[in-house]
């Protein structure tokens, strides 16, 4: 155990002293391990993690402490002796006087962080084996795949068989099918789907490269014949809802720094989340206002594409976070914010993006009703012990989303970049946040792949487009968020007109939604 957790932090950049490495020895918990690098990854530009560090930031980790069982409370205690005392006195005062974001029932399940680290090949391969893996446990309870079974093993001439692998070619023949060059861990092999078969030729069509998919097949070990074809495919089970009426809003792309943004109209929602100008039955529903997501994007940042300097109000990032900071602090403290990066964010562009640090973003941290987490990243809220709670699947989406949408003819021709739910549904379809290697920057992670969606959410929300849209998948609602910047020089170049001020507010109890308009 204690050579499993010194190898997780090294994996991660980070080292022990002595002192840290006692206590975790004794701890014998991985995954607490695991929670701490990932806080302070956050929290920390120190790659050595010693007792003092833990010591200075024991507030920022209070909640794993919090959620340990009673044995592992006392390894705590036993080691941080004093700092533990101070933490249950702190833990108090903040539930009796403060509405915090863990009082508010908000709980990270996943916010993917990997440390700066030499990459290979074999990391590669071992994300996507991952992968494969997970997505191939899935499929395989799909009763429409009869007779599984690993290419290997497929021999002479075999009818009705099913096989579940990756893409790792695609083309079209000169008779207009569909040639597919596929592989699973046992070896590889080309299979054909014919035109004549409408419509798993139209489903055929839109299969991208690196897809996992499950093929029901006739043929030999020299070539197969594509009969059916199934997804992944994300199916929300049970409906979850707010035993209170409780209302969430969300955000997007603010890119406050920018000429283009829109203070007045960004002024004017702030103004109205304080209740002004509003009746009372429009106040009585701002107190039930406790969720308040931002999909990415809050700044224009510096240096994001060339020539951007002319296009800036304010050309320090800093300054640019401290404006952020100066609204988020007048909104009322009952509110939680939970934020994630985008491609302007003062983060690595490569996905998942950590989240956002105090290097750049040191206001932030002085507001105390805000999360900072990972993009992407998945969020419970109004859940309890005995009752699962909502869940949120936050992604900015930068550079994935633009990418399927050119890579699906469908999505191609019905000009997507205006109704962006559609492409969401093919990442829910597909299980996968960036199913494409090569069409977007992101790092793997050799133990997992964090852009896996391995938990099908209640609600999925993005940014990046500046489109506001809303639809469903499945069980899963998908919230599609507008801009608060008018149209860039790029946005004309490409013909994107963008929603401009649209907030959608939804009732977490009934699950009614509606888009309030601020432009």
């Amino acid at each position: 155990m204690v050579q499993d957790i010194i190898k997780l932090f090294i994996e991660k950049g980070f080292l022990l002293d002595g002192e840290m490495l006692e206590f975790f020895k004794e701890l014998k918990d991985e995954g607490v391990a695991k929670e701490i690098i990932d806080k302070i990854a956050i929290i920390s530009q120190q790659k050595v993690i010693t007792k003092s560090l833990i010591n200075k930031n024991i507030e920022k980790i209070q909640p794993i402490i919090s959620e340990l069982d009673v044995e592992k409370k006392k390894v705590m205690e036993k080691f941080f002796v004093n700092v533990s005392i101070s933490v249950e006195v702190k833990k108090e005062i903040t539930i009796s006087e403060s509405k915090t974001s863990q009082n508010l029932g908000v709980k990270v399940l996943s916010s993917p962080i990997i440390a700066s680290q030499k990459l290979t090949v074999k990391d590669f391969v071992k994300n996507f084996r991952h992968r494969y893996s997970f997505l191939k446990t899935i499929l395989q309870e799909n009763p429409n795949l009869e007779g599984l079974t690993s290419i290997d093993k497929i021999g002479g001439n075999k009818q009705n068989f099913s096989i579940i692998a990756i893409i790792t070619k695609k083309s079209i023949t000169k008779n207009k099918n569909v040639l597919l060059e596929v592989e699973d861990l046992t070896g590889n092999i080309k299979l054909l789907i014919n035109q004549n078969k409408e419509e798993i030729f139209e489903k055929g069509k839109e299969i991208l490269v690196d897809d996992v998919i499950g093929f029901k097949c006739s043929g030999t070990s020299d070539f197969l014949f594509c009969n059916d074809l199934f997804y992944p495919d994300s199916f929300l089970r049970e409906k979850h809802r707010a035993k209170d009426e409780v209302y969430a809003i969300f955000l997007s792309d603010f890119h406050i720094g920018s000429k283009n943004f829109l203070e007045e109209n960004f002024n004017k929602f702030i103004d109205w989340l304080n209740g002004k100008d509003c009746d009372e039955k429009q106040r009585q529903m701002l107190k039930k206002i406790k969720y308040i997501f931002v999909t990415g994007d809050s700044v224009d940042g510096v240096g994001a594409y060339p020539g951007q300097e002319k296009d800036l109000k304010i050309k320090n990032i800093k300054d640019q976070y401290k404006k952020l900071a100066e609204f988020y602090k007048k909104i009322p403290k009952h509110m939680n914010i939970i934020q994630c990066a985008g491609q302007h964010d003062a983060v690595r562009v490569a996905i998942p993006q950590p989240p956002l640090g105090e290097d750049f973003a040191e206001p932030l941290f002085e507001c105390e009703n805000l999360y900072l987490v990972s993009n992407p990243s998945l969020v419970e809220i109004e859940g309890s012990e005995k009752k699962q709670g909502i869940r949120v699947l936050m992604y900015h989406g930068a550079g994935v989303i633009p990418h399927i949408i050119f890579e699906i003819e469908e999505l191609r021709l019905s000009n997507a970049r205006a109704t962006p739910a559609k492409a969401m549904k093919h990442l829910l379809l597909r299980r996968h946040l960036a199913p494409c290697h090569g069409g977007f920057v992101y790092i793997p992670d050799a133990n997992q792949d964090n852009m896996l969606i391995k938990e099908v959410p209640d609600i999925f929300t993005t940014g990046d487009l500046h489109k506001s849209d809303i639809d469903k998948y499945n069980g899963t609602l998908i919230i599609c968020n507008s801009c608060w910047q008018t149209q860039t020089a790029y946005e004309e170049k490409v013909g994107n007109q963008p929603d401009l001020c649209k907030v959608p507010i939804l009732n977490l109890k009934t699950g009614a939604i509606k888009i309030l308009d601020f432009e």
